[in-house]
């Protein structure tokens, strides 16, 4: 090798050792990192509301239909043409007890009661001619010494038989001037007329149905309650020896419904429920009934409840002691709630839920002052470590 071959080589080695030493230099030279300590994790963040039990009575709204408490069918138990009629008779006119609607002829019934107050007449007189001749009898088998009589002989067959035919003329009297009576077709309560089927001049035999009416004294509305709904409610349920004083405590409904554009109100009494349940949609109902729903209001404007209308129904509840108002989010799909103890940790409280509205639900099994979450966005877990912070106020929807 020349020399000039030899120092380029030797050159080459040099810059190489050289370069290993800065590398070496500047890994074993380095600074080390200070070291830091990791920050502890916080415990999540939830809102929580107070809870307040109190003693609170929650309404029930249901909803059903007017119908007539007395739904009759006004039918004639004599026979004859009618003669006259009510300026009421008519579809859609209201009576009164009492008054008159169908009159039907009655010259046959009054013949009837002639002939039938002759035969009482007639009667009486051989009443009093056995009862003579009875007397007589007597007297003749007194003056023959002896205290044992015929019963024949003293004619005692006869005047029971007379007396028979007395009772029996005087019942065929009563029954004709009933017939009389009957002629002239009313009913023993204020009314409506539906509809009718006979008119003047017609002729009607017994048992023809003349007018469908309804009682305007009263009207019912039947309104289905559910279980939940029952719960809230002190109905009177049919128990044997307590229906009076359930009638007496009654609870009061108020009916509300449209006409002609605008919203009534009318108050009725829960005074009965049915006495089945109903297979079907498994409901109970309670009939609400209203007195005198033709009766105009103070105001003078408010229309008739009249059958066939649709009501809308609120329902006083009964007073439920330590019922809390709660965020209606709060309340987990198996029915429970989540709570924060006194150490800021979790725990979940199986509740009874009673009532709900769009915002809103009532429970029991809460004390005063336990904190429920209301930000449960489905990963806070039992048992976990929390922050609590009091939750903006909420406001429940009107009923």
């Amino acid at each position: 090798m020349s020399a000039r071959g030899l120092r380029i080589w030797i050159t080459a080695v040099a810059v190489g050792f050289a370069g290993l030493g800065a590398t070496w230099g500047l890994l074993t030279m380095k600074p080390k990192p200070a070291a830091t300590a990791v920050p502890e994790a916080r415990p999540p963040l939830v809102q929580f509301v107070a809870a307040e039990p109190a003693l609170l009575r929650l309404p029930v709204t249901t909803q059903g239909t007017v119908q007539a408490q007395r739904d009759v069918s006004l039918t004639s138990q004599v026979a004859g043409r009618v003669v006259s009629v009510s300026d009421e008779f008519v579809a859609g006119g209201l009576f009164s007890a009492g008054e008159v609607l169908l009159q039907l002829e009655t010259a046959d019934y009054e013949l009837a009661i002639a002939r039938a107050e002759s035969q009482v007449a007639a009667s009486r007189q051989r009443l009093a001619e056995e009862e003579g001749r009875a007397l007589q009898a007597k007297r003749e088998w007194r003056d023959l010494g002896t205290d044992k009589a015929n019963a024949l002989f003293l004619r005692e067959p006869q005047l029971m038989a007379a007396k028979a035919d007395l009772v029996a003329a005087e019942a065929e009297l009563r029954s004709a001037q009933l017939n009389l009576e009957r002629t002239r077709l009313s009913l023993p309560f204020n009314g409506r007329v539906v509809n009718k089927t006979v008119d003047l001049g017609q002729f009607v035999t017994a048992g023809t149905t003349v007018a469908q009416v309804y009682g305007t004294d009263q009207v019912e509305v039947r309104l289905p309650l559910t279980d939940r709904q029952l719960a809230l409610l002190d109905l009177p349920l049919g128990r044997v020896g307590a229906q009076r004083q359930a009638v007496a405590a009654a609870p009061e409904a108020i009916l509300r419904a449209v006409f002609a554009g605008q919203p009534w109100e009318w108050s009725g009494l829960i005074e009965r429920t049915e006495a089945s349940v109903d297979v079907d949609s498994r409901v109970v109902y309670a009939v609400a009934t209203v007195d005198k729903p033709f009766a105009r209001s103070d105001e003078g404007q408010r229309p008739p409840l009249m059958p066939g209308m649709f009501v809308q129904a609120r329902i006083e509840g009964r007073a439920i002691p330590d019922l809390a108002r709660l965020p209606r989010a709060v309340l987990g799909s198996d029915g429970s709630v989540l709570l924060v103890d006194s150490e800021s940790r979790l725990e979940r409280r199986a509740v009874r839920m009673l009532h709900a509205d769009g915002s809103s639900v009532w429970v029991s099994g809460l004390s005063q002052g336990e904190r429920v979450v209301v930000n449960d966005g489905g990963v806070l877990l039992a048992g976990m470590d929390v922050t609590p912070t009091p939750a903006q106020q909420f406001v429940s929807e009107a009923f």
